[in-house]
């Protein structure tokens, strides 16, 4: 999953814990249970819209809620 680190702050890395995910590039992480509380927690954020470009350069339609 893509992710960010909210604005403002840094989050170590789960695999590599002296380096930090920062809000300046989405990083690819995997989903476990780390990456899934730093989300919860909000000092993640997932980067929605890389996937929606992924998706349209595919030449598949993204998901809406409404579907």
């Amino acid at each position: 999953m893509l992710v960010k680190a909210a604005p403002g702050l840094k989050v170590p890395r789960e695999d590599k814990p002296r380096e930090y995910i920062t809000d300046a590039k989405a990083v690819d992480v995997p989903e476990s249970v780390y990456y899934r509380r730093c989300l919860a927690q909000g000092d993640l954020v997932p980067v929605v819209e890389a996937i929606e470009q992924t998706a349209k350069k595919a030449g598949a339609r993204p998901t809406t809620a409404e579907e």
